[in-house]
C-alpha cells in the first residue's frame, strides 16, 4: 500500500515522461485521471482572488521517506508557491545534517527540508529559521535565499543602513557562488537563454558549510554514494522539552515534579554522600553570551570502575552547551592503558568514559588525540566517534584548501571507521587511570579488550602537577609555617 501511494520519485518522473508523449490525445477515461501521479486540485489564490490550481504529489525519496509535495500556481497574477510536507511521522531524536560544499558538484546535493528544520551557513552567518517545507537542492535554497533577501534591500537601505551593507554581504557572498555573471558575457548573441546551473559553470567558488537541524528529525541532506561520503555527515540528539512543546508532544501547562534542592554548599560539603539519584544545581554565567545559567551536577556509579561526577551546561538564550566528567576518586598510582579490537557495530554501543587527561588512538587510519581533547565525555564509542569526525571536520576545513585530496581521504577512512567497514583498534592511554571503556562480558575477562598499567614516567607526573604535591607529612610542614609567622619580633 506504501509502495502504491508514495512511489519513488524516479518512478513518478519516468510515469510523466510516458504521459507527455500522449498531450495530443483528447479524451482519457476517468481511471487514467485517477492513476495520474500528480493531482490537481482548483485553490483560490491568496494574492489577486482567483481561482489557481494546487498539484499534490505523494511520493518517496530514496534513503528517506514519504513526502507530499504541493505546488500552487495562479495565471491571473503569476503567483507561485512550492513547499512539502512529511507523511510520516515525528522521529523518537532530532536529526543535524552536516555538508561541506568543497566544489560546484556539492551544489546538487537534494535537501528536503520539514516546516520544523532550521538551516545554518555558519561562514556567511547566516541562519534560516523554521518556515514552510522545501524540496530542492543546495543550489535550489541559496537561490531562492538570495531572492527572498534582495526583496526589501532597497527599503532597509534608507531604515537599516548597517543591517543593508551586513545582508548585502551575504547576498554578493551568494552571487559568487551562483556565478549568473558568467551566462551573461557568455551570450553575445542576445537570444533569451535558460541560465545554466551553477554547478556546471567553471567559476571559482568558496568552499562553505551548510548544517540543517531539524528537531522532528524529518529533514534531510543528500550523500554521494553512500553513508561514507567524507563530506557529509548526520547525528541524532534528544530533543529538549521545549522541543517537544514546540512540536506539539508534549502539555506545556502540566504541572512538573518539584526540582531537585539546589543547595550548592550541602553539595560541597561532604561528596561522598551525594545519591546516586540527586541532581545538583550550581548557578553560573554563560561563558558565550553572559546570561545567567544553571550548571547541573549528578553523581554516576560505573559499575566494575568507580564513582564520577557529570556535569552538563545549557544557556536556553544562545544555545551554548558543554558536558563535562570529572573523577570522583582518588589519584591511581599508575596509569592505565586500554586496547580494545572494534570487530562490529555492537562493539560501538559501549560505554566510554574518557577524562582530560586522557588520548585517543587508532592506527589504522593514523588518528591521535592528545590529552585534553573534547574534555572529559562519557558517551558510547559510536557518540566519542562522532565527536571526533565533528570537531576534526569542522576545525580542518576551516583551515583545508579548497580540493585538498588529503583531507577528504582522511574524513573517508574515519567514515569507513564509524560505520565498521572493516575491524580496527581503540586505543584509550590515560596517565591518571580515570578513564574506562564498558567490558561486554564483566565480571569476565573480555577477550577483545586488553588492560595495561605502567608507572608513570617524571615528564607525566611533571605534566600533571604531581611531582609538586605532597600528600604525606604536610601537617609537619604546616606547623613550621604557622610557627614563622608567629614568631615574636625584637625591637631596637
Amino acid at each position: 500500500m506504501s509502495q502504491k501511494l508514495f512511489p519513488e520519485i524516479r518512478t513518478v518522473a519516468d510515469e510523466t515522461e510516458k504521459r507527455a508523449d500522449k498531450e495530443n490525445e483528447t479524451v482519457e477515461s476517468t481511471a487514467e485521471d485517477d492513476d495520474r501521479p500528480v493531482q490537481e486540485i482548483e485553490s483560490l489564490c491568496m494574492r489577486c482572488g482567483e481561482q489557481g490550481v494546487t498539484r499534490l504529489l505523494l511520493t518517496s525519496i530514496p534513503f528517506f521517506r514519504e513526502v507530499v509535495v504541493m505546488s500552487f500556481r495562479c495565471e491571473s497574477c503569476g503567483f507561485q508557491n512550492n513547499e512539502i510536507q512529511q507523511a510520516g511521522e515525528i522521529r523518537p531524536e532530532g536529526t543535524v545534517y552536516t555538508v561541506r560544499v568543497l566544489s560546484r558538484d556539492d551544489l546538487n546535493r537534494q535537501v528536503v527540508k520539514s516546516a520544523t528544520g532550521t538551516i545554518e551557513i555558519p561562514e556567511f552567518e547566516l541562519t534560516i529559521p523554521a518556515s514552510h517545507g522545501q524540496l530542492t537542492t543546495i543550489e535550489g535554497f541559496i537561490r531562492d535565499t538570495v531572492s527572498d533577501l534582495s526583496a526589501d534591500q532597497p527599503l532597509r537601505r534608507i531604515q537599516n543602513e548597517a543591517a543593508y551593507k551586513k545582508i548585502q554581504t551575504i547576498i554578493d557572498g551568494f552571487k559568487e557562488i551562483l556565478a549568473d555573471e558568467d551566462d551573461e558575457d557568455e551570450d553575445t548573441t542576445g537570444e533569451v537563454k535558460a541560465p545554466r546551473r551553477a554547478s556546471e559553470k567553471d567559476a571559482p567558488m568558496r568552499p562553505f558549510t551548510v548544517r540543517l537541524d531539524d528537531p522532528s528529525g524529518n529533514s534531510f541532506i543528500e550523500f554521494v554514494d553512500s553513508m561514507a561520503d567524507p563530506k557529509w555527515n548526520m547525528r541524532t540528539y534528544h530533543r529538549t522539552k521545549q522541543q517537544n512543546i514546540d512540536l506539539g508532544l508534549i502539555n506545556p501547562y502540566e504541572e512538573e515534579a518539584p526540582p531537585p534542592r539546589a543547595d550548592a554548599q550541602g553539595a560541597g560539603e561532604n561528596a561522598e554522600g551525594v545519591e546516586n539519584d540527586e541532581i545538583f544545581i550550581f548557578p553560573g554565567t554563560c561563558s558565550s553570551c553572559g546570561h545567567a545559567i544553571n550548571t547541573l551536577m549528578k553523581k554516576v556509579n560505573i559499575p566494575y570502575f568507580k564513582e564520577v561526577f557529570i556535569m552538563s551546561t545549557n544557556c536556553d538564550k544562545c544555545g551554548y552547551r558543554d558536558n563535562e566528567v570529572k573523577s570522583g576518586g582518588a589519584i591511581s598510582l599508575r596509569g592505565k592503558r586500554i586496547t580494545l579490537k572494534v570487530e562490529d557495530s555492537e562493539d560501538l554501543s559501549r560505554d566510554i568514559l574518557k577524562s582530560e587527561s586522557c588520548g585517543l588512538e587508532i592506527p589504522e587510519i593514523e588518528l591521535v588525540l592528545q590529552a585534553g581533547t573534547l574534555g572529559g565525555r562519557f558517551t558510547t564509542l559510536e557518540g566519542i566517534l562522532d565527536q571526533v569526525y565533528e570537531e576534526l571536520s569542522e576545525k580542518v576545513f576551516t583551515d583545508a584548501r579548497r580540493g585538498d585530496d588529503k583531507f577528504e581521504e582522511f574524513l573517508g577512512k574515519l567514515k569507513a571507521v564509524k560505520s565498521v567497514d572493516q575491524p580496527f583498534t581503540v586505543i584509550l592511554d590515560d596517565p591518571l587511570a580515570n578513564s574506562y571503556l564498558q567490558n561486554l562480558y564483566a565480571p569476565d575477562p573480555d577477550p577483545n579488550m586488553k588492560i595495561e598499567t605502567y608507572d608513570r614516567t617524571w615528564e607525566q607526573n611533571e605534566e600533571l602537577g604531581l611531582n609538586d604535591m605532597k600528600v604525606e607529612g604536610y601537617e609537619e610542614d604546616a606547623v613550621k609555617e604557622s610557627g614563622k609567622q608567629e614568631a615574636p619580633t625584637t625591637q631596637s
